[in-house]
């Protein structure tokens, strides 16, 4: 194998070094920041969805409350009694709703592994070179 011989002098050399050090940290750091942005983007539309559907299903369980108490009511049920045995009906599912909708937010991985990996195999390449 047959090697070229760079004419450049020890200072330019470590200059072209620096550099590129300096190109890559900064490339290193938009893609860290890129990576983050999107995964922040799917984590709020995450929340923004059980959001929303926590309004949506309050307001409908609010007008079907409504009409199965006066059912209750008119079959002779104390209104009372009516309005309680309602009420923990939609707190069981009103809390299933917010157990999954939790469950989907802690799933989200916001950790910018890709840019890990490449600030590892910078570092190593940087080893092997001051070496």
């Amino acid at each position: 194998m047959q090697q070229t011989r760079d004419d450049r002098s020890l200072g330019e050399l470590f200059g072209d070094l620096t550099r590129s050090l300096s190109t890559l940290i900064r490339q290193e750091f938009e893609l860290a920041r890129t990576e983050m942005t999107a995964r922040a983007g799917r984590l709020s539309r995450g929340a923004a969805t059980v959001g929303v559907g926590g309004a949506l299903v309050y307001a409908a369980f609010l007008g079907a409350m409504a009409v199965v108490i006066l059912g209750l009511v008119e079959l002779g049920v104390a209104p009372w009694l009516a309005a309680l045995v309602v009420t923990i009906i939609v707190a069981a599912i009103g809390g299933l709703l917010i157990a999954t909708g939790r469950d989907a937010l802690k799933k989200a991985d916001l950790v910018p592994r890709r840019t890990i990996e490449t600030v590892r195999e910078d570092a190593d390449w940087a080893k092997e070179r001051f070496q």
